[in-house]
């Protein structure tokens, strides 16, 4: 993380251009701060995991708006808890009602491949799906949705009933995650 600090900056500027390693970077260094203060809060594996890409989705969508006088880590944590109160008013108004998100869809990534995209491709197929099942269910979903199915974002986005930020973010994820494990498994 001190090597970060260093070049935060930099890297908060090639994300707001787009820059696909940039965004991943980001995830990477902050995912376990955003994630464990939400598990605090929710004391709830599943409700802090998706509070958590959530927070990712809408703080990649408002990249443009993030003000360099702040923390990085803050901003996160501030729009991960508003994301929490949030959820708290929603499930006390109705439990069982669907989520009215409609904010315009943006691009987080690019389609280029990553190297988590190389290092899962160069995997035989049968340890693949033996690696993909060491995942949470829904990471296995999408990733089979994505690369089994070869749908698009849009077209997962529908499928799961998310925003397709939501979608680009738990696919950021589930790769880094599966490219863990297939490193683990090669040691």
């Amino acid at each position: 993380m001190a090597k970060l600090e260093n070049g935060l900056q930099e890297i908060i500027k090639r994300a707001k251009s787009g820059n696909q390693i940039a965004f991943s970077t980001l995830l990477d260094n902050f995912w376990n701060d955003v994630y464990g203060f939400q598990l605090k809060r929710t004391e709830n594996e599943n409700d802090a995991e998706d509070i958590t890409i959530q927070t990712f989705s809408k703080a990649f969508d408002r990249i443009s708006t993030y003000d360099e006088a702040y923390e990085f880590k803050t901003w996160l944590i501030a729009i991960s808890k508003n994301i929490h109160i949030d959820l708290i008013r929603k499930r006390k108004r109705s439990p069982l009602e669907a989520d009215g998100n409609n904010e315009a869809i943006k691009r987080v990534l690019d389609d280029a491949p990553t190297a988590e995209d190389r290092l899962i491709t160069e995997q035989n197929l049968a340890n693949l799906l033996q690696h993909i099942k060491k995942l949470k269910p829904h990471y296995q979903e999408v990733i089979n949705l994505r690369y089994f199915h070869e749908l698009s974002y849009a077209a997962i986005a529908k499928e799961l009933n998310e925003p397709v930020n939501n979608v680009k973010v738990k696919l950021l994820r589930a790769k880094k995650l599966l490219a863990e494990v297939i490193k683990r498994s090669k040691q």
